[in-house]
């Protein structure tokens, strides 16, 4: 299996800022996301914020109580309630994955963004290097392939 992607080192464990929150990483990220919708542009204090996609039985809060930050909406942001690090984000109805924010891991340096969505607000100067670009989110009916490349030819941790 010469042309076999590289596996992913797991676990992977990581914190907010202050490290009153830990959590770890056990499932490879089913995709890597810029988005620069500008509901991230002011959550991050940024151009776009990063994200992956983490199967849920594969991320867990090992110590502290993240709480509701960001809009206190159906889709749920989730913060240190001390350090108010944006650590995660778990989407109305698609209970199947965690957003985690890739900063919070002990050791991102691998992560580049598959994906990037909400080009179409996108600041002109901001580059992410994504191999996808969508004007807002892809069709759910795109996802599936999506993940189904990411899984075959994504970046991994070396």
């Amino acid at each position: 299996m010469e042309n076999a992607a590289p596996e992913w080192k797991l676990p992977w464990e990581g914190g907010c800022r202050c490290g009153k929150i830990r959590l770890r990483v056990t499932q490879p990220p089913l995709l890597t996301m810029a988005c620069h919708c500008t509901g991230c542009q002011r959550m991050s204090s940024s151009a776009f914020s990063l994200s992956m996609a983490v199967p849920t039985p594969g991320f867990e809060v090992l110590s502290g109580e993240p709480v509701v930050g960001g809009l206190h909406g159906p889709t749920k942001h989730m913060f240190c309630g001390h350090c108010m690090t944006w650590m995660f984000t778990r989407p109305e109805g698609m209970d199947f994955f965690v957003n985690l924010r890739p900063s919070m891991l002990d050791d991102w340096s691998w992560f580049v963004p598959f994906i990037e969505t909400y080009a179409e607000v996108k600041r002109p100067w901001a580059a992410t290097g994504a191999v996808h670009s969508y004007p807002q989110f892809p069709e759910m009916s795109a996802y599936e392939g999506l993940i189904a490349e990411f899984a075959a030819k994504g970046v991994r941790p070396k």
